[in-house]
């Protein structure tokens, strides 16, 4: 009889536990995904282990990566306010919110304070003069922050920008603005070279591109004003497939650009392009644009072994013949089929001088370069010296992969989507397949 009161007991303390841990996780995941907080833990800290994302990345001497989250849904761009709160947009809601602020108040570097709000997908995020800005594929939005950075009214946003494009191809809206009230908008090419069938064998190139009236380049809006739309004036650069990647140049002051190449050359027309050529044709460009800028999409595509823009297959072309008309020429050219989706000029202090004012660049990687190996999924820096670039890229942060078998087959565990510098100069980067969010960090000495 005592035996059975003793497991009796045993049987009720074992549910109270689990009870008190269950309530205690389900706590912790409302917090995690509906908008409340999720606390840190009292007591002395323990040292926090690498997780496997972070000891994944290969990154030069004297640099280190730090999670703040993992498996946190499609993180797209983020924006850092100065006092290192994290804004991330997500392209699919996460427990209904597609915007999260996350923030470190414990100093381990995991977010451990994290906040969702905005019932809207999408890409763009970024932060000014004491405003959030976030993108839907069709809108733009804005957020005022209080003195601790965070949202003051965050079910009411002001709609800067609205009646966008949104053909479901290179729908994104990705985001920036200069230091003059002004936000630039990319509106993707619903179209992989204009044609009057898209991606179809024989189907000629459409002259003039009635796509470029609404989309393929980059539009112009007030910061301040809202409900603005589509109009002339509003057009700033055209003749742009697709730009995820942009960032305003402080040194410069002017606007850059990462260009999405056209697709297909060897599917389309064979006779000219065999499938290695493929798979390395058209460069990925980096632009510097003015107001009138014309980089000519769809009717050339720039050819980084001949160094010079050729006429699109679609209008004639063969791969060596020259446009009649004259185009913008990009300031670099990448290998093709890496898909740049975020640009970042770096003006911090804490990485060494030979990153001052210089670009990274998170290429998210290849899905069409088959039957050759897929590649990318890297972020690589770009050296600048007054205003220009200086010299040739290198790879700086590697393995979002996990190997070269994972990157040769395209199947990776991470592809790295936006980039962001935080006020300690640390720079962070996402992941939209799992939702990782890293800070990389430096040591001096």
């Amino acid at each position: 009889m005592q035996q059975l009161r003793d497991n009796q007991t045993k049987r009720i303390l074992r549910k109270s536990i689990y009870g008190i841990t269950g309530l205690c996780l389900a706590g912790l995941i409302a917090c995690a995904g509906g908008g409340g907080v999720i606390p840190s833990a009292g007591g002395p800290k323990k040292p926090v282990k690498p997780t496997p994302a972070e000891s994944q990345l290969k990154l030069p001497a004297g640099f280190t990566a730090t999670t703040v989250v993992e498996n946190f849904g499609r993180t797209r761009h983020l924006a850092v306010a100065p006092n290192g709160a994290i804004f991330v947009k997500l392209a699919k809601l996460k427990d209904g919110k597609g915007i999260y602020r996350l923030q470190d108040t414990d100093g381990d570097g995991k977010a451990d304070k994290i906040t969702g709000f905005g019932s809207f997908p999408g890409t763009g995020m970024a932060i000014r003069d004491g405003y959030l800005y976030a993108s839907s594929d069709e809108e733009v939005f804005r957020y005022k922050l209080d003195g601790d950075n965070n949202v003051v009214n965050p079910d009411q946003p002001q709609r800067i920008v609205t009646g966008l494009l949104s053909r479901h191809e290179h729908e994104p809206k990705a985001i920036t603005l200069d230091y003059s009230g002004n936000l630039y908008v990319n509106i993707g090419a619903y179209s992989n070279a204009c044609q009057l069938v898209d991606r179809t064998k024989g189907s000629p190139g459409q002259m003039p591109c009635p796509i470029l009236d609404s989309a393929g380049g980059i539009w112009q809006f007030k910061a301040d004003q809202t409900d603005q739309t589509y109009g002339d004036d509003r057009r700033y650069a055209t003749g742009l497939r697709n730009v995820v990647g942009f960032d305003w140049n402080k040194t410069t002051n002017t606007l850059f650009v990462m260009q999405h190449g056209r697709d297909q050359l060897h599917d389309l027309f064979p006779q000219y392009w065999d499938t290695k050529q493929s798979a390395e044709l058209p460069a990925e460009c980096m632009y510097e644009l003015h107001k009138g800028s014309n980089c000519g999409y769809p009717y050339i595509f720039y050819d980084e072994f001949q160094h010079k823009q050729v006429l699109g297959p679609e209008y004639g072309g063969d791969g060596k013949m020259d446009p009649k008309e004259k185009y913008q020429d990009p300031v670099v050219a990448f290998p093709g089929h890496l898909a740049p989706d975020g640009l970042l000029f770096y003006t911090g202090s804490q990485f060494p001088e030979k990153y001052r004012n210089g670009a990274f660049i998170a290429f998210h990687g290849s899905w069409n370069r088959a039957p050759e190996p897929q590649a990318g999924y890297f972020v690589v820096f770009q050296p600048f010296a007054d205003g220009k670039p200086s010299g040739k890229w290198e790879v700086f942060a590697d393995n979002f992969s996990g190997g070269p078998d994972k990157t040769a087959s395209g199947r990776v565990d991470y592809r790295p989507c936006g980039l962001a510098q935080g006020p300690d100069g640390s720079l962070y980067v996402t992941d939209d397949t799992k939702g990782t969010i890293w800070k990389i960090s430096y040591k001096h000495g």
